[in-house]
Parts: structure tokens; sequence; C-alpha cells
């Protein structure tokens, strides 16, 4: 598979900037010897919450090619971009989940760049993103494999035993899906502007419809494809999973409510194409209800109520999304991408709606 296919890092943003030799004096520090050559550091862009810097060192040295991750500057909702927390997550998660990336170090010293931060070693490979990268086409089969296959990782993390690794502390446990609906209304009631609407119907609804857990597991927690890496010279194979900085111990079809609300089928309207962020549309991947029915059916579990984690994930998704508009609208970000999230908080609404209205002949209050 051609080099050019491999996710590369774009030119690091003003606002974004860090002082590059106070991390290399603190890498340093660390053990990590690369004398006197700073790396080049470029940013990637993908991301809408956390902020990632590629930092590349001469082929010399050792541990030369790196991932720094740190939090986005403004408003933050209490517990999000928790560094430590992730950290210490995926360096706890390696042992038993290898599709994690290998951690580096932690900085808690606000000195360095003014926040938080931590090092990993960069996972080179194709990262499937709204579009495969320009030149890259996948069969329908191979198409296919690979959505099974990202979803089968997906499985074989829920199927981690926590309790036997000892990860029992990687989340409050049972009593998770009332935990979610009542944290992420509290959290969308404090980012509301007044150009959004006020998701009181859905939230109500969630309350009233709230199942019990279906059991308690890891989950990933923002599991979508351009979290994935794949082997650049085998691009049906897995070789990384991204961003764990939301994983937790939860409901597993909470996780894929989560999922497969970012999942935009061919045959969605063309509000929901416009903001596709992985090739879920491309001929061979499954539907999000093919993708539903293939999970309950490997993790023996029902789908009867689906309507409630579907809706959930969506709700979810709202939250996330006004939370970085909130930082937009209040100038803590310049980003021009984030100019227009409010509107796409009214579609997720219209969204949830619609499946709410056909879910009271399906048994829901």
């Amino acid at each position: 598979m051609s080099e050019q296919f491999i996710d590369q890092a774009k030119t690091l943003r003003d606002s974004d900037a860090f002082d590059i030799q106070a991390v290399h004096d603190w890498l340093k520090a660390q053990g990590n010897d690369y004398g006197d050559d700073l790396p080049e550091v470029k940013q990637f862009s993908g991301g809408a919450s956390n902020l990632t810097y590629h930092l590349k060192y001469a082929d010399q040295y050792d541990n030369n090619d790196l991932i720094l991750r740190r939090p986005p500057a403004g408003h933050k909702a209490a517990g999000a971009h928790d560094m430590k927390r992730e950290y210490s997550i995926m360096a706890r998660l390696k042992p038993v989940y290898p599709f994690v990336p290998k951690m580096i170090a932690f900085c808690d010293d606000q000195s360095v760049v003014g926040s938080d931060f931590y090092v990993m070693e960069r996972m080179r490979g194709i990262i499937p993103r709204g579009n495969l990268p320009k030149g890259m086409t996948l069969s329908k089969e191979q198409a296919r494999e690979l959505c099974i296959s990202v979803f089968d990782k997906l499985i074989d993390l829920h199927q981690v035993d926590y309790q036997a690794n000892g990860l029992d502390d990687l989340g409050k446990g049972a009593g998770y899906v009332q935990r979610q609906v009542e944290g992420w209304s509290g959290r969308y009631t404090k980012s509301k502007t007044w150009n959004v609407p006020g998701f009181k119907k859905t939230m109500a609804w969630l309350q009233r419809n709230m199942p019990a857990d279906v059991k308690t597991c890891i989950i990933h927690n923002d599991y979508r494809m351009d979290n994935v890496v794949l082997n650049p010279d085998n691009p049906g194979e897995i070789i990384g999973i991204l961003d764990w900085e939301m994983a937790t111990l939860g409901d597993p079809l909470m996780d894929l409510g989560g999922a497969l609300a970012y999942w935009v089928e061919a045959g969605d309207d063309a509000l929901m194409r416009s903001i596709r962020r992985q090739p879920s549309h491309l001929p061979g991947m499954l539907t999000r209800q093919e993708i539903v029915d293939y999970y309950c059916d490997k993790m023996g579990l029902d789908a009867k109520l689906w309507p409630f984690y579907e809706v959930f994930g969506l709700f979810r998704l709202a939250v996330i999304v006004q939370q970085i508009y909130y930082r937009y609208h209040h100038k803590q970000t310049d980003n021009p991408a984030f100019k227009n999230f409010w509107f796409f908080v009214h579609y997720l609404n219209w969204r949830c709606n619609r499946i709410i209205r056909n879910a009271r002949n399906n048994g829901f209050k």
C-alpha cells in the first residue's frame, strides 16, 4: 500500500501553538535522549475536542515519532479533557487490549504548555475519515469486511474481563444508564446558547424510558471509524484504536448507540450526508440496523429497546456538538469549522423527535 495513504498532520495553527523547546526539554527529562535537535511539529485537524499534534524527531533517535495530546482552550464541561485519566486508561488497557497506543509520559507541570498533556507513540497507518485517502479504493467486499472488523474490535473491547485485570476503578459500574441520561441532560443545559432548541421533550422521554443496564463492561464512549488506524499494507486490518478520553465502565448498548449516532448511510438525507466523518456510505458498508443486529447476535443481547439507545446516542452527540459550539459562540476558539455547529444541533433534535414518535407504536412511553 502506498505511503501516500498514511494519515498525515497539517500545518500548526497559530492559536494552538505551544513552546516546542519546553516540551523538548521535558521529554529529555523523562529519559528520552534527543540531543539538542527540536522536533518538527504539525497538527492533526480531524478532532474537534482535545488537540492532537505530531512531533517528529530525526530517525537516529529512539521514540522519534510521537503524538502529543492536550485540552483545548476555553470553556470545559466538568470532568472533560482529563489528560491524566486518558493517559492512565490507555497505559493500563494496553496489556489486555493491544490496539491501544503505547504511552510515553504524562505531564501535569502547567509551566510547559499551560495545561496537562501526555505523549504517546504514533501509530503509523490509514485513518478512514470522511473520505478515503485520494487514490485509495475499497471493493464492496472489502468495505463490508472492514465494517465488520471495526465492530468486531468494539465487541472485543466489551468482552475484556475488567475485573480479572484489575480495572474495576475505570468507572462507577451499575447505574450507568441513569447517570448518563442525567449527566448529559445537565451538560446540555449548561452549554445551551440562545440559538439552539431546549431538547426538553427528548430529555423527558429518555427519563421515562430508561432501561436497566444490560451488563457492565469497558466501553470506549467515542467509537468511530476515524478513531481507527488501519495497516497501510493491508487496509482491512485494524492496528489501533485512538481517542480514549471518555472510556469508562458502562452499558455496551449505550456505547453502540453513541457510535451509531455518527454512522451515516448512503440513503440518509442530504444534511446527514454533509456531516459524514467516516466512509460509512461506501457500497458494502452495513446499515445502522444491520450493525445493531450483528452486534447483538455476537454479544447475546436483545435489540428490542434499541430506539432508546439510538435516541440517547443522538442526544449525546447533540450535547458534544453544542459544547464545542459554546466555545466558538463565546469566542474561546476561532476555529471556523465550528461556526455552524448550532444548525446541526437543531437537526439532531429533529432526528430524536422523529424516532420518539415512531417508538410510541413499540411500547415506549
